[in-house]
């Protein structure tokens, strides 16, 4: 484990264990044990295939960004992606974002920066997506407007949620603004035009060190902008970007489906599949935030304060949270496993940084 992971992973770990702390202080765990045993877990194996359905769509999404690019097969896009989140899963940092890029540099050969743009291109989707579904639930749903949460030392209520959603919404509209520049040859020229003038910052040097400024970091970066401004190239086709939408869009579905499912079999859950909706997006909400690998704490967290907006007890919110993680985690561990070794990747070489930068990007 090199340093940056090794300091990615403990501050993670530290906002994990905070976050379960939290989450579960005030709730006995031989009461977590009764509700759990007390589940019927036949409702497991919908839940958890219309889960491990949801990231069919999002190879077909992945494959859809990357056509104008290079033109994969939709396993060749399915395997990288389910390493990615498996390690996800299982190490610190979000690895796996930067894995698939890796996978697809090293089986495809498309450029680094190129797969890493149409991973950010994917998250955009997701972000502007999630903002508007939150919005429209949120303000479709009643909850009392005299109703406030205590959780990690703050006071939450729903105006505070309608707000996160549409800070959100206005972020992923910046994001996608800013993507969609990149598009444009004007806006890459300049940038270009920036970056190859660098060498002048430096006019006390001599030619020899502005020469070698130049080829060691101006060009290099200029190919970089280059290939991942390659990743946004579905903005010139708007056929894409609505199949993307429609991907994304039965992405969340599917998700929300899955949580729904699993509660068919939870007692004292009785949630609508709207409200289940809700809960899934703010726990998308929550996991944002770095934490240990797969999630551990700030899901759970999550959950629980989600489900007491919509009056679920502390005790039956935490059991069906933490059955919840293991089904939307352990079968996409299982499928990444498989994916990697169908594949034939080392998950050391996508895990090391230096060895992605070394092949090219």
């Amino acid at each position: 484990m090199n340093r940056n992971t090794a300091i990615s992973f403990f501050i993670g770990t530290a906002i994990s264990v905070a976050a379960l702390y939290f989450a579960f202080r005030n709730i006995p765990l031989d009461e977590i044990s009764v509700y759990i045993s007390s589940i019927n877990y036949f409702w497991i194996i919908p839940a958890a295939a219309v889960s491990l359905s949801s990231f069919i769509m999002r190879a077909l999404r992945w494959q859809s960004i990357l056509e104008p690019v290079r033109k994969i097969s939709f396993t060749q896009a399915f395997h990288p992606l389910m390493t990615g989140f498996m390690l996800n899963c299982i190490l610190p940092g979000r690895i796996g974002e930067a894995a698939r890029p890796a996978i697809l540099m090293k089986k495809e050969k498309v450029p680094f920066s190129t797969g890493i743009a149409t991973v950010a291109v994917e998250r955009i989707f997701d972000i502007v997506l999630l903002s508007i579904l939150f919005i429209i639930i949120i303000a479709g749903i009643k909850i009392d407007p005299d109703l406030a949460v205590d959780f990690g030392g703050y006071r939450l209520n729903s105006a505070d949620l309608s707000s996160a959603g549409k800070n959100l919404a206005v972020t992923g509209g910046i994001l996608a603004a800013g993507s969609f520049l990149l598009f444009f040859g004007k806006t890459r020229k300049f940038m270009g035009f920036i970056i190859i003038k660098l060498p002048l910052i430096f006019f006390f040097a001599g030619p020899p060190l502005k020469k070698k400024i130049e080829n060691t970091i101006s060009l290099p970066a200029l190919r970089v902008l280059e290939n991942f401004s390659n990743g946004f190239l579905l903005i010139k086709r708007p056929r894409t970007i609505l199949l993307c939408a429609c991907y994304t869009m039965a992405v969340w579905v599917l998700t929300a489906l899955s949580y729904y499912l699993l509660s068919l079999g939870c007692p004292g859950i009785g949630l609508s599949f709207t409200e289940l909706t809700a809960v899934m997006i703010i726990v998308c909400f929550f996991i944002v935030l770095p934490s240990a690998p797969g999630y551990w704490g700030l899901w759970e967290a999550g959950g629980i304060f989600a489900m007491s907006l919509f009056g679920v007890s502390a005790k039956d919110a935490a059991g069906y949270t933490l059955i919840n993680h293991l089904i939307q985690m352990v079968p996409v561990i299982i499928a990444g496993l498989v994916s990697a070794m169908i594949t034939g990747v080392s998950i050391g070489y996508t895990g090391n940084s230096d060895e992605k930068v070394k092949e090219g990007v």
